[in-house]
């Protein structure tokens, strides 16, 4: 006879085990029409499992962000049972939720093709019409060795044998198609309505490059109809933006075969670039932080000895030279505290804040390239804080002030902020984590902001704080991060004396705000839509003469203001003025400065906006203070004209 307790309270008895259905029917039958699955006592469940003693339950719907992830998961399934319809020979790999959508990788001899995608479309909207149920079953290993067995699912019979003995399986069937999952799914299929497949590519088995390569079905899915149109609108403006195409039509730059993942700056791009490196270099003076220069390639002793060899040889660069191994640095930590460990360090001189601009190399897999946003070659705005357990919080907290100036500085005003704890595998006592994981969230509720609490997805050797921004099509960008870190140091030897007069090893703490500058570049660029504000601008004025008589006039004019320090060029093309415009207004410079024989005879600018906006005649002065404001107001007037 268990006792339901639901969120608000209630509680409801029931003479025998009892179902989520079963208990949401007792509620009403809006619920029960509606109800997906349930969490009990902090679990998810199918809607049909037995619940056999008192719990809290709470009813899972569309509603709810685990709703969502149910239908996409069953979403997953319906590829699987539309698959083997139409391929009968298909052996059906994984099918997991990923963000916006799902994915099912498969391994079928031929090649499938976007008719392929979108008969496995139309099978899925025939299967999920007729409203059939999920049924679930739980079975032993030795039943589910068997089920996929007499199937030939040979990937299905792999993860099987992974799985320990004594372990439950859940067997989730879809008519005469079957598939193996933890769930939970949909009860039925009238809750999938609103999805679309996307695409077909290539994937390794289990993300092994020695395992054979598998199709991948992308989708996408939703709770409503009205949820799916607005993503897929989403997407086509992002498409617009694709900050490859932009970078191309704005020349800022390009990647090649010759260097895969390394990109090319080309001057506009590098103008951007060194921009947002002088701004954050001049952040990090304004807060105390002390700039430092480390070597790109380090003998492996050094990371073997910070424990980066074990885990991370894989993805290094590595090379040779007079018989020793060295290592192209993947990251920047154990080389700042080799900085750190150059003479003996007081408690009196902690915090010791050390920043680098990075260059850093991973050997990303060469499918998962892609423009800016995923590189070899990357450049951090990294930094160490080395600091004792005292200080974590007063560090932290002025690090959060300081990635909300910088995301303001670039328009960005809605941060999202994640504080993950600790892991099961991790290193350091109970006692050290339960003193860091205070600090970070203490830091984050003296601020009164709202975040997330993700359990056990920090580092191994310390909680973290991310910080996400999100960009002006409501994506999220995961971009800074601030990491406590009590192996480390200790591993390479870094120490300083205390007011004891006893040696004790620092607190090291990792933090970027920007993560790297490819990446966050990339990101700005799809933002603005290549329009960037009048500060980042890679030119950020071009004057254009009308004739031959005015090109004197308007290089004068470019070399007042480029010694003035603006990014200023000149159009002297014998070409006629409206062609000019149109080309450096679909370049997105901010301001057009036209000379004519009327301008120069009145001492005068004619000055239009990359928005078509015609400001009229102005002086050089009143030219310089326009430019000046537009300069100083940064990201806040990246969608407004810059007047």
């Amino acid at each position: 006879m268990p006792l339901i307790t639901l969120p608000d309270g209630k509680q409801r008895k029931f003479e025998a085990s009892v179902t989520i259905k079963e208990i949401a029917e007792d509620i009403g039958p809006g619920l029960a029409n509606a109800a997906l699955a349930g969490r009990v006592n902090g679990n998810l469940i199918d809607a049909c499992i037995p619940i056999e003693r008192d719990s809290t339950v709470s009813i899972i719907t569309s509603k709810d962000a685990e709703g969502v992830d149910i239908i996409r998961h069953s979403f997953a399934h319906i590829v699987g049972h539309a698959v083997k319809q139409l391929y009968p020979n298909a052996k059906m790999a994984i099918g997991p939720v990923i963000d916006n959508g799902f994915y099912y990788d498969i391994a079928y001899e031929k090649t499938f093709t976007p008719d392929d995608l979108e008969k496995i479309e139309i099978r899925m909207q025939e299967l999920i019409k007729r409203n059939y149920d999920i049924r679930v079953d739980i079975v032993t290993k030795e039943e589910a060795l068997k089920t996929f067995s007499e199937r030939g699912e040979t990937y299905k019979l792999e993860i099987i044998e992974e799985i320990p003995k004594g372990e439950e399986i859940k067997l989730y069937r879809h008519e005469e198609y079957t598939d193996m999952c933890r769930g939970p799914h949909v009860p039925n299929t009238k809750h999938l309505r609103s999805f679309k497949l996307m695409k077909i590519s290539g994937a390794y088995w289990r993300g092994d490059s020695n395992n054979v390569m598998l199709q991948r079905i992308y989708g996408t899915a939703w709770s409503s109809s009205k949820e799916l149109k607005l993503y897929l609108k989403q997407l086509e403006e992002a498409e617009k933006r694709d900050h490859r195409k932009i970078a191309k039509k704005l020349s800022l730059y390009h990647s090649q075969e010759e260097a895969p993942g390394m990109i090319f700056w080309h001057p506009n791009g590098w103008a951007i670039y060194q921009v947002l490196e002088n701004y954050i270099r001049q952040i990090l003076k304004d807060n105390a932080y002390q700039e430092i220069k480390t070597p790109q390639t380090v003998d492996r002793a050094l990371w073997e000895k910070s424990g980066h060899w074990d885990k991370f040889k894989a993805d290094m660069f590595t090379t040779t030279s007079e018989n020793r191994e060295y290592a192209i640095k993947p990251m920047n930590c154990p080389c700042h505290v080799q900085v750190f460990n150059q003479g003996l360090k007081s408690y009196k001189d902690l915090p010791i804040r050390l920043a680098e601009f990075g260059s850093c190399h991973r050997n990303e897999p060469s499918g998962s390239l892609h423009g800016l946003m995923r590189v070899r070659n990357f450049v951090q705005d990294d930094a160490h804080i080395f600091c004792t357990e005292s200080q974590i919080q007063s560090e932290v907290s002025d690090f959060i002030d300081l990635v909300f100036e910088v995301y303001k500085a670039f328009g960005f005003d809605s941060i999202l902020i994640k504080l993950s704890t600790r892991p099961s595998k991790r290193v350091g006592s109970d006692a050290i984590w339960d003193k860091s994981e205070k600090a970070l969230s203490d830091a984050l509720k003296a601020k009164d902001l709202d975040w997330e609490l993700l359990p056990g997805e920090g580092a191994f050797y310390g909680p973290k704080i991310e910080f996400s921004l999100t960009d002006c099509l409501g994506r999220v960008w995961q971009c800074g991060t601030i990491q406590v870190d009590f192996s480390m140091p200790e591993r390479l030897d870094a120490s300083y004396v205390d007011d004891d007069n006893q040696r004790k090893i620092p607190v090291m703490l990792h933090r970027a705000i920007l993560g790297s500058f490819e990446r966050f570049i990339g990101i700005l660029i799809e933002n603005y839509e290549g329009k960037f504000p009048v500060w980042l601008s890679p030119i950020q004025a071009n004057i254009l003469s009308i004739t031959d008589r005015n090109n004197q006039a308007s290089t004068h004019l470019k070399n007042q203001l480029v010694k003035q320090g603006y990014r200023v060029e000149t159009d002297l093309r014998n070409e006629k003025i409206g062609f000019k415009i149109r080309e450096h207004t679909l370049q997105r410079i901010p301001y057009l400065i036209i000379i004519g024989d009327k301008e120069q005879e009145s001492n005068q600018l004619s000055v239009r906006t990359r928005e078509g906006e015609d400001l009229g005649n102005m002086s050089l002065d009143d030219f310089v203070s326009l430019i000046n404001e537009s300069i100083e107001l940064k990201g806040l007037n990246y969608l407004t004209t810059e007047k």
